[in-house]
């Protein structure tokens, strides 16, 4: 079976994860869920955090076995699309959940400011504070937002698992080309979308997916966060897709 690395999105960490990777696991797969730094457990400062330092950990961790598939889930996305740039050869397969799919000098701010995003709960409820900047989400936006087809436990679980998220890595664009370009281009790309998703628009889920020309291309009937509100059909797909690599 397939090797499999998890990569969280924003406010996020290795937990956001719990439900997903021990069902893979029973499953045949090698599955790995690590924070980003500083994020969950991890004690990288603010100052430290950008989009290089993210990158350099998922290549990391992906230089430690064979090629993996690699899934991300909303700002995950462009970390494993920075990171699969960076040391393509280490990579199977990307795959995409409810999550931001930039191009070459995109950032994630630059994706919310098009047309396809109006209506982002998260950049419409978002507190940032500090110096350097630091962003949160109160509970009731998180609800809003991000977990709209979780029921009360389910919540409640989610909310246990967010936390501040450095503000750096939203306004740091990819940076795709190098020598490494043509292995990064031919790698496979799928995309999971979430047609009820309040945080990346379905519309904006399209617009991007289809720029990156991935196939295939899933819906999941739920909100941003499959990973709780949906986790056995997330787990169906995922277990899937990395079979299939």
């Amino acid at each position: 079976m397939a090797r499999v690395l998890l990569v969280h999105g924003a406010f996020g960490s290795a937990a956001c994860w719990d439900l997903v990777a021990p069902r893979l696991r029973e499953a045949g797969h090698d599955v790995e869920a690590f924070d980003l730094p500083g994020s969950g457990e991890d004690p990288t400062p603010v100052e430290d955090v950008t989009l290089d330092a993210y990158a350099d950990r998922v290549c990391d961790r992906l230089a430690a076995g064979p090629p993996a598939v690699l899934v991300g889930h909303s700002m995950g996305g462009v970390v494993i699309t920075q990171s699969a740039a960076r040391c393509p050869e280490r990579i199977a397969a990307l795959v995409y959940v409810a999550a931001f799919l930039p191009a070459q000098g995109q950032s994630l701010l630059d994706l919310t400011q098009l047309p396809e995003g109006a209506g982002d709960q998260v950049q419409a409820n978002l507190v940032v504070e500090g110096d350097p900047p630091v962003a949160r989400l109160p509970a009731q936006a998180c609800r809003e937002a991000l977990f709209g087809s979780c029921d009360e436990q389910q919540l409640a679980w989610a909310l246990a698992r967010r936390g501040p998220q450095p503000a750096a890595p939203f306004a740091q664009p990819v940076e795709l080309g190098g020598p490494a370009n043509e292995a990064f281009v031919a790698l496979p790309r799928a995309y999971v979308t979430c047609t009820r998703d309040r945080a990346i628009p379905p519309p904006l889920q399209r617009r991007m997916l289809t720029e990156a020309r991935c196939d295939p291309v899933i819906e999941l009937d739920t909100d941003h966060s499959p990973w709780v509100s949906a986790p056995d059909r997330l787990v169906s797909v995922l277990g899937g897709l990395a079979a299939g690599y």
